[in-house]
């Protein structure tokens, strides 16, 4: 048995690529010229990186360089190759994006048309020693998709291009919040692997809270291969074997690893991963696994469907978001990008990330953080906003794809949920597809057969789910608020955020509100001059329909339109984690009814205007410092109920939360005076929620327009309510003072208030880009105190509007 030898052909490997426009719309310039290109890698980042084209987020330069995704490309690269004594030799393509032709000394050796998968082509009779060239051809994938429609017919889409007709990242056509920037190129490591008589095809360890490892090794042989092979998998401390037969192209082994500590999820538990090593003669592969066991529970009970996930028996209140491709061009990605991304999540509060299935799945990098960090992974297949052809040659890819996602992906501890696709099955039912699909299979048969029976096969730990939304009863609207999964958009796309206690959903998978990205992350990308948020360029970077008008429409009677650029911005930032905020502490003061809310999003791929917490800058809006707040452990919010107010409570930790809670009626101007005062004592047992009801001395105001709630807990928890909106509340103009002073990394700006001070923000990227700030949205009383710490700048001479901002001054 000869070990396996592989040839690295990326750029980190020391192949050297070039990238020429074949064909199409490029500059004539660009025709048949060689630019230097980076594998991997695409197109945009390859001619941007050679100066041949404006950085696509700036300006409108996005449309100007539509001619990219509607070109043809060619890469080609020379490397040199020395017989090594094994018998089959294959160029192995992690990732081409996505329809290709690869050509090896002038021979056509494949055809690729999928960049959800990888390929493997024998080149055993093309490849000679000395040298070699590569090259990949690659269609513009616009152009592609277009072809494509015209060969087999048309399919609904949301959009403006045909996305659907292809197996490549739907929101790479433009989505509502991301560019069109329809990339081609070699996105992940390609490579040739030469080998003989039997190598390791596949890997998929399943780890079971049992303490017990099924490795299913996948293994492949030359026709020749006579020899019987050994496999062994060694995982904590324990070693198994099993002799396998030529031929053979599958081998279970099983290890038991004695008292096994198990995987939680952050919040409920420590994050133990053990190494796993398979061995096959030479050849070695290593990943990790957590031992763990997870479950939803979808049994209807007298309410309708509930979603519960469970984690090792226990089950687990989502505090979660939804997360997209984490920029346009993802091969910018990397270990650490995915790490500060994801710390974005984990220092929020939350511990689920669902990977939305108009993106990609993601690279090992991303699994591998989830699994250290303990955010659940609910991971959609990628289908998105659309109707699929169910024919071939799409079926064969989609079962491939499939296929291989799983395989790669099952052994993370983090993955929860395999989710057949995003808000289709809601699209059948209710975008009009029925008469243009004029009886055509839509995708239906992926969601209920094909894909449930793959994860069945290959992941049977792991949960499906046909679609989000779902209510896992064929005969019920797939967007019932009784049943199973749910998204809530009317809110943001018709109707006041307030609308949100209208519904009482067992589980939220998809809501949210937009606002726009930090202020010095907008500017850097609109120059509009002077700014408008219906500047040419303003609305560059506003990809939804009518989206500035909706941000206006949103303010609704809660705060008044802005007199300015700088009111518009702030003012539209603040109504954004005001709604989405609004919505989680009612969702949390249903528990246990709700059991989870996975807010619309975390990140964004770009600069622009968009429902993300974190901006395309990785600047944390208001929305984000809105979500730590109410992704809280511990949860107090006053809720109305029926002809009363609550103070309803959420624990979700392990511990009893005791503590006294004292409810005060003040009023809004200077000396903040108290005009009730109520205390009780708040006991909610672990993972439960509790209401107390208020008494009228508190819960009825004498003066609505100057009065408000102050609630706070004895170990720190606050919440407040105000009986009439700020457009009516009356706020003094002069409610603080303030003081800067330096620190070793920065300074601090304490606010002291004098009134009350509602909704604080400092933002110092005003002032540099740089600086970053520890805290946002703090309502003080009259007396009290806040401290700003920023970090990555100097000290201001000067603090006041727009870098220090309050409710109070917008209502003045």
């Amino acid at each position: 048995m000869t070990s396996l030898k592989t040839l690295d052909l990326t750029t980190g490997g020391g192949a050297a690529w070039t990238v020429r426009a074949v064909e199409g719309p490029a500059p004539a310039d660009l025709i048949d010229r060689p630019v230097a290109a980076t594998v991997p890698g695409e197109v945009h980042t390859d001619l941007l990186a050679a100066g041949e084209i404006p950085d696509p987020f700036d300006g409108d330069n996005e449309s100007k360089l539509h001619w990219i995704g509607r070109t043809r490309w060619s890469y080609r690269t020379t490397f040199s190759w020395a017989a090594d004594g094994n018998d089959r030799q294959e160029l192995v393509a992690d990732g081409l994006d996505t329809v290709a032709t690869v050509t090896l000394n002038g021979q056509e050796i494949g055809r690729t048309a999928n960049q959800h998968r990888s390929y493997r082509f024998d080149i055993t009779a093309v490849l000679v020693a000395g040298d070699n060239e590569l090259v990949i051809e690659f269609e513009g994938p616009v152009a592609a998709a277009e072809a494509e429609r015209a060969k087999v017919g048309s399919w609904p889409h949301t959009n403006l291009h045909p996305y659907n007709e292809l197996r490549k990242m739907a929101s790479n056509f433009g989505w509502d919040w991301g560019p069109d920037v329809a990339t081609a190129g070699i996105w992940r490591p390609i490579r040739v692997e030469s080998w003989s008589g039997v190598r390791i095809d596949s890997v998929r360890p399943l780890a079971g809270a049992d303490g017990v490892l099924n490795t299913f090794v996948s293994l492949a042989w030359t026709d020749t291969a006579s020899e019987y092979a050994t496999v062994t998998v060694e995982v904590g401390g324990t070693t198994q074997s099993a002799s396998v037969k030529p031929g053979w192209d599958t081998v279970a082994v099983t290890n038991t690893v004695p008292e096994a500590d198990l995987w939680w999820p952050r919040g409920h538990g420590e994050q133990p991963l053990y190494d796993v090593v398979v061995k096959l003669g030479d050849e070695e592969w290593t990943g990790r696994v957590g031992f763990r066991d997870i479950t939803v529970n979808v049994a209807p009970d007298n309410d309708g469907t509930p979603f519960i996930l469970s984690v090792n028996g226990k089950a687990i209140y989502v505090r979660g978001a939804n997360w997209i491709p984490d920029d346009a061009f993802v091969t910018r990605l990397n270990a650490d990008t995915y790490r500060t991304s994801i710390q974005d999540a984990v220092d929020a509060g939350m511990n689920l990330l669902r990977v939305w299935g108009g993106g990609i799945y993601e690279s090992d990098d991303f699994y591998d953080v989830c699994d250290e960090l303990g955010i659940l992974v609910w991971q959609d297949f990628l289908f998105a906003c659309a109707a699929y052809s169910e024919q071939e040659p799409l079926r064969s890819e989609v079962e491939t794809e499939a296929r291989q996602a799983v395989t790669r992906l099952s052994k993370h501890a983090s993955l929860a949920v395999w989710n057949g696709n995003n808000e289709n099955i809601w699209g059948y039912v209710e975008w009009s597809w029925r008469v243009p699909l004029a009886g055509r299979p839509w995708g239906a048969g992926y969601y209920l057969d094909l894909l449930p029976k793959i994860v069945a096969e290959l992941d049977p730990r792991t949960p499906y789910s046909a679609g989000s939304p779902y209510s896992f009863d064929q005969f019920i609207h797939p967007n019932d608020e009784r049943h199973g999964t749910m998204h809530i958009w009317d809110v943001w796309n018709q109707v006041d955020y307030t609308t949100y206690r209208k519904y009482k959903p067992r589980f939220v998978s998809e809501f949210g509100f937009q606002g726009p990205p930090a202020w010095s992350t907008l500017t850097s990308v609109v120059h509009d001059s002077p700014l408008d948020p219906y500047g040419e360029q303003m609305l560059v970077h506003q990809k939804a329909f009518e989206g500035n008008l909706k941000l206006e429409r949103g303010l609704g009677e809660h705060l008044p339109v802005w007199k300015d650029i700088d009111d518009w911005h702030w003012t539209t930032q603040l109504n954004q984690a005001r709604a989405v905020a609004y919505g989680i502490e009612h969702f949390r003061s249903l528990f246990p009814l709700n059991t989870g809310a996975v807010v619309w999003q975390l990140n964004d791929n770009w600069p622009v205007v968009s429902w993300a917490a974190v901006d395309g800058h990785g600047i944390r809006k208001p929305l984000w410092f809105a979500l730590k707040r109410v992704y809280a452990d511990r949860l107090l919010t006053v809720q109305p109920r029926e002809d009363e107010l609550v103070v309803a409570a959420h624990n979700d930790t392990d511990s009893a939360w005791s503590t006294e809670v004292t409810v005060t009626r003040r009023s809004t101007a200077r000396e903040g005076e108290v005009l009730a005062r109520e205390t009780f004592a708040l006991e909610v047992p672990a993972r439960s929620a509790v209401s107390n009801a208020l008494p009228s001395s508190v819960a009825v105001a004498s003066n609505p327009a100057g009065e408000y709630l102050e609630v706070r807990g004895a170990d720190g928890a606050s919440a407040f309510w105000y009986f009439v909106e700020d457009t009516s509340l009356e706020l003094a103009p002069d409610a603080f003072t303030t003081e800067a002073t330096s620190t070793p990394d920065g300074y601090d700006v304490t606010v002291v208030a004098t009134a009350l001070a509602k909704d604080l923000a400092f933002f110092p990227d005003r002032l540099d880009p740089a600086a970053r700030v520890d805290s946002c949205l703090i309502t003080l009383s009259a007396g009290e105190s806040h401290t700003f710490h920023v970090t990555g700048a100097k000290a201001p001479e000067w603090i006041g509007v727009p870098v220090l901002r309050s409710a109070n001054d917008l209502v003045n």
